[in-house]
């Protein structure tokens, strides 16, 4: 059997999850909850998950800590997404990032205008990669976060799906650093 047919092995990522809130608790985080059980359940390692208000420089302090962290390559972030006075997710996050992946907002807003029609253009959702880290900010709806895993991420962050996925590129991000 060529190379190209041959069963690929599942590889467990190591995944954080951030929510982005100023209204929910810990308790009350079904979008941070969901996010974190569809990872370990596709087999994902979620080695860390945690909650903070909607403030820009608490948001890139854990992100931070996450980018700069070997242990940490995929970073699920829900929440802050929206156009309000306090949505500042993108913002906090913009500043942080190496590279964007246009792609995955683009193909985000189009699965969910099948959802949730024009409503979708108050979605921010974006990804990029920061220090060989993929970072994925979601909006705050359990809708939006189980879209994003189930048709994007889940797929994605398979080392078997082909004909390409971002999992398989994680050995490479950091090609050509000084």
């Amino acid at each position: 059997m060529p190379a190209d047919k041959k069963q690929r092995e599942f590889i467990s990522l190591p995944v954080a999850v951030l929510t982005v809130s100023d209204s929910r608790t810990e308790a009350g985080d079904k979008s941070g909850k969901l996010l974190a059980a569809r990872a370990a359940d596709a087999g994902h390692r979620v080695v860390d998950k945690t909650m903070v208000k909607d403030d820009i420089y608490q948001v890139r302090a854990v992100l931070s800590r996450w980018i700069a962290d070997a242990g940490v390559q995929v970073v699920l972030s829900t929440g802050g997404t929206g156009v309000t006075g306090r949505d500042g997710t993108p913002e906090a996050v913009a500043p942080l990032l190496d590279k964007t992946i246009p792609g995955f907002g683009e193909t985000f807003r189009a699965l969910s205008f099948g959802e949730i029609g024009a409503s979708t253009v108050q979605s921010r959702a974006l990804a990029g990669v920061a220090n060989g880290t993929y970072i994925f900010v979601l909006p705050g709806s359990v809708g939006a976060c189980a879209t994003a895993w189930d048709q994007l991420l889940r797929l994605q962050l398979d080392f078997r799906t082909r004909p390409c996925n971002l999992a398989e590129l994680l050995p490479r991000l950091l090609e050509n650093r000084a």
